[in-house]
Parts: structure tokens; sequence; C-alpha cells
């Protein structure tokens, strides 16, 4: 069905049947909120973010929620609402648009979030998907990215590159792709990496895991761009120096693997390749022990004193500063 055959009201009433409680009879939206309120926006427009050509629709609309609801993690606040804006392009019908709002819907169900609104436009650039997240921390507990200091541990979660590699996997066969009906696609067996570039999961697990066994964190972001910028970002937020070794950089194997199939430098991939959305984070020097027997940590450089440049140290001992443009 063509979205013009069907009224603004309609397609919203449609699109949002299946989220519980919400209501779009009101010019805005109504909401409680206990302790300090965190919201964070996330845009993604076809073309810079995203193509069509190898993103299913519904993995976009939870891609979408799930990278934004990422920022929240990273200062550690507690999701609790959304809301989502789009901008659709004519060739898209009201079956896609239901598609996409069933993956919205399952990050929703996934992540305890509540849909409380939004806008719906026509797009003549590609199409447009904003996600708004609201939730709330504890000013006691709240992290951002200013707080680090000298002896700090640098650590970051997960793995680093998998995302990367797996977008490099869907534009290598979008590539091959020959057009015909009975064309067989061939990813392999890159289960994992696809999963990292399409369904991404903000980490508030290893928040609670952290919480959990009393380790302050004094700083911290979320991976998007590759750890290398954003461990920047940290470092520039804090006024304080940092070293990053390259050897410490944890990395999958079918991360590595992937990388050497298609001859990438796997360091550079974990390095810059972005949309990791894991935690980079800083620790005082004395949590050293209970960090390093975290399962999914890994320590990976440590913070220096103020006027000191982010270095990389290479694995052959080079010392690399980090720049805005790289």
């Amino acid at each position: 069905m063509q979205i013009s055959e069907i009224g603004a009201n309609a397609l919203i009433d449609r699109l949002t049947a299946s989220f519980e409680g919400f209501d779009n009879r009101d010019d805005a939206a109504l909401f409680d909120l206990k302790g300090m309120g965190v919201t964070a926006t996330h845009l993604m427009l076809e073309g810079v973010h995203f193509d069509l050509r190898y993103m299913p629709v519904h993995h976009l609309g939870y891609k979408a929620v799930a990278t934004t609801l990422s920022n929240l993690a990273a200062m550690n606040a507690t999701p609790a609402y959304i809301s989502v804006a789009i901008g659709v392009t004519a060739q898209w019908e009201v079956e896609d648009l239901e598609t996409l709002y069933k993956g919205i819907r399952i990050a929703t169900e996934r992540f305890g979030v509540k849909l409380l609104g939004g806008d719906t436009a026509p797009s003549v650039a590609g199409f447009t998907i904003a996600v708004t997240a609201i939730g709330s921390a504890d000013p006691d507990t709240v992290v951002c990215r200013k707080g680090a200091a000298p002896n700090d541990l640098i650590c970051v979660s997960g793995n680093l590159g998998a995302a990367y590699m797996g977008l490099k996997a869907l534009e290598r066969e979008q590539e091959a792709y020959d057009g015909s009906s009975d064309y067989k696609h061939d990813l392999g067996d890159r289960t994992y990496l696809l999963e990292r570039q399409l369904t991404p999961q903000p980490r508030f697990d290893i928040m609670d895991m952290l919480s959990l066994a009393g380790v302050k964190t004094t700083s911290m972001i979320d991976v998007t761009k590759g750890i290398a910028r954003d461990l920047l970002a940290l470092s520039q937020a804090s006024g304080v120096g940092m070293k990053l070794y390259e050897e410490r950089l944890p990395i999958d194997y079918e991360t590595a693997s992937m990388a050497e199939e298609i001859g990438i430098n796997v360091f550079s991939a974990a390095l810059y390749g972005g949309e990791d959305y894991e935690l980079l984070f800083t620790v005082p020097l004395g949590f050293k022990d209970v960090i390093e027997q975290m399962e999914g940590i890994a320590i990976v450089g440590y913070v220096t004193e103020p006027g000191t440049p982010a270095l990389l140290i290479t694995q052959d001992g080079r010392e690399v500063e980090l720049k805005e443009q790289e």
C-alpha cells in the first residue's frame, strides 16, 4: 500500500498498534522520570550511515534504537523512553514502515523502554531516522567523558573491529550480486560479524557488572568512531594524556580471519573501524586486580599527566600521536 493512500493519523496508528501504552492523541508526550534526566539523539542518514541495498529494514529499526541507547549506557544511565522521527522517500510503502517499526518494537522490548512519540515527514534525499532516548541516572554514579586522572587504567569491553568486518562482508556481497532472482548469497560463516554490524548491543551489562564489583569508573564513552578516535575524545575531555597499546586490543578470531581474507590490517580495523558500541572507560589503578578477573573487559592502556598527548603504542614500540583527522 502506498503511504499516500492512508492518512497520517491512520499510518501512525497502524505503525504503533503493537506498542504497549502508546497514545498519539496529544500534541506532546507526558512521562514520569526519577533521578537526574539523561537524553541522547542519534540521527541516521541513508547513504551516510546505512545502505538499504544490504541493510534489512527491520535491522535498521532495531539498530537505530540500540545505538541511541548505547549513549545512555556510556553515562551509566538507565533508559526509559524513546521517540522516533523518520523522513520517508516516495518508494517506501506502508508495509516497509511496518517492518521498520517491528525492529523498533523488538529493541524496545529487549531493552525495557517505551515509545513516547515521534514524527513522520516526506524526504526527497533518502530515508532518515532519528531516535531520541530519555532516561535517568544517579547523580552520584553518573559517568561523563571528563574525569580521567593520571595513572587510571584504560579499559574496553568486548572486542573491536567485528562490526567493521561485518560491514565489509556485506559490501563485498553487494558487489558480487548480479541482480538475478536466482542469485545465491554467499556470506560464508560470518554470522557473528553480521550480528555485530546489524544488531549492536548497548553494554548495560558491563555497567551492572562493574557496579556489582564496586568498581568506580572515572570517565567513559561508547566506541562509535573507533577506539583510537574515541580515546582521543576522552583524553581531550579530561585534559590528560593517554597511552593505548596496540598489542592489547581485544580482537575476535572471526574479525582477524575476515581481515586476512580481504587484505585489511586487523589492528587498523580495530582502531578505526567504528560501530563497535563497546564501552571505553577509565578506572583508578587500585581496581586493577578486580578488572583483570572480569570476563569481557580488557585493560588496554593507562592515563598520563595533563599536557601529554594521547598516544598509540604500536606492536614494535613506536609512539604515534592520535589526532582528530585520523
